[in-house]
């Protein structure tokens, strides 16, 4: 065994920066898999396919899911939400950013909040789709 990680292994350093949680908080089960699935779309998820899924509980308190983000995305076709959805999104800068644009570019996007550390940031979002907002401009 050697000291020197995988680049193909997640916890390997380029990797980790590339990841970024991203925590929807109390929206239906539609509207969860409707933000993820924009993002399963183009970024890899630890989840795979699998779509947010109904509990015991009325709504679950929160939904969650992991993407690798090492790229940017063009436009993203707009996408309807049944209510507004709050996104929290933690990682690296330019990971993040790259995110924040493709949900900024499938939904109407305001900044709610934000923190910044020394490798990590956290942004709070506010999504709304057409019915909630103005909605995305239609790709040219």
């Amino acid at each position: 065994m050697s000291g020197t990680p995988d680049p193909a292994s997640p916890t390997a350093p380029s990797a980790s920066c590339d990841l970024v949680q991203v925590v929807l908080d109390e929206c239906s089960v539609a509207d969860a898999d409707a933000v993820f699935g924009v993002l399963r779309t183009h970024f890899a998820s630890d989840r795979g396919d699998a779509a947010p899924h109904r509990t015991e509980q009325p709504l679950p308190a929160v939904w969650t899911d992991d993407f690798v983000v090492d790229h940017s995305t063009g436009p993203v076709p707009g996408v309807l939400l049944a209510g507004a959805v709050t996104a929290d999104l933690q990682g690296g800068p330019v990971a993040v950013g790259h995110l924040r644009d493709t949900l900024a570019s499938a939904f109407s996007a305001s900044v709610t909040g934000t923190v910044s550390g020394d490798q990590e940031v956290q942004v709070q979002l506010r999504l709304t789709g057409p019915e909630h907002g103005e909605p995305p401009l239609p790709p040219q």
